[in-house]
């Protein structure tokens, strides 16, 4: 069982601006450890937001670093704006916040949802701000099975079945989603309280949000965006992941990205940064320590 963990953090600022083009300004909750430290920037999965990393930043800060979290739109304590919830605009939002905080040689850390927002930023920003990144029990390349996408772990039938779930009744949806979301082999990994706190950050999404953004994680093809990334990457997953699994998103990815490192956490669920913290946070920092990264499959 995982040891509980709190992490008080000071923050520098409460909210940023971005995304000035997509009808007004959209105000995003940040996280701002400050200091002088490598910035590394943590992009939390669906449908939680920045508090699901209270198990890392200490870990992270303890090492030097400077971490900025936020809550993507629509979710947790940023604005909630009736639309936008597509990855190039989520993108954007991230790259309004690197240019606003003036944020250069940043570790990106996308986990889950977050690593398809890693993907599309190296590939449409380019990587002048980037040092390194870190996909973590991550979407990408690609989750909806089709006729040129195999292997794609999510049908079209589970998507919508998922859609509908969450639509119908989101209570019992999160409820389901979380004990899904921290088991391994039907084992839950967490303790009921940790459960109890990801089900109370799920229900502070918004509705029109949970639900785009549940069709944009499905559905978006991030097979292109992978082969652009030249910087160092990590790919974090665990073996029991029944979210995401593994061999349909980690391992692609690590495939895809040639000079990869692929770190697999032995019997870890998908929230494997709360069940397996001491693991991953290892991982996690001596991959962002390093400064002379030279990888193969």
């Amino acid at each position: 069982m995982a040891k509980e963990t709190s992490a008080p953090v000071e923050t520098t600022e409460a909210e940023v601006e971005v995304n000035r083009g997509f009808v007004s300004t959209t105000h995003v909750h940040v996280v701002d450890t400050g200091g002088e430290g490598r910035p590394v920037v943590l992009i939390h999965g669906w449908p939680l937001s920045s508090a699901s990393w209270a198990g890392q930043i200490p870990a992270l800060t303890d090492a030097g670093y400077r971490v900025v979290a936020y809550d993507r739109r629509g979710f947790g304590q940023s604005d909630k704006p009736a639309g936008g919830y597509d990855y190039d605009t989520l993108t954007e939002d991230l790259n309004g916040l690197l240019n606003e905080r003036h944020l250069k040689d940043v570790t990106l850390v996308g986990f889950s949802m977050g690593g398809g927002e890693v993907a599309r930023y190296v590939s449409d920003y380019g990587d002048a701000r980037i040092r390194s990144v870190v996909f973590a029990s991550a979407v990408p390349p690609y989750l909806l099975r089709t006729n040129n996408n195999p292997e794609g772990p999510l049908t079209q039938e589970k998507a919508d079945e998922m859609a509908e779930g969450l639509a119908a009744d989101r209570g019992a949806f999160f409820d389901q989603f979380t004990k899904d979301f921290f088991s391994s082999n039907g084992v839950l990994k967490v303790s009921e309280q940790q459960r109890r706190e990801a089900i109370a950050l799920c229900h502070q999404s918004g509705e029109k949000a949970a639900l785009k953004c549940m069709k944009s994680f499905g559905t978006e093809d991030f097979r292109h965006d992978l082969t652009r990334i030249k910087v160092p990457a990590l790919v974090i997953h665990g073996d029991a992941d029944a979210t995401v699994p593994l061999y349909g998103s980690g391992v692609r990815t690590h495939q895809i990205i040639a000079h990869s490192e692929l770190v697999i956490l032995n019997d870890a669920p998908h929230g494997c940064n709360v069940s397996h913290p001491d693991e991953f946070n290892k991982a996690l920092v001596r991959f962002v320590g390093s400064t002379d990264l030279h990888f193969s499959n």
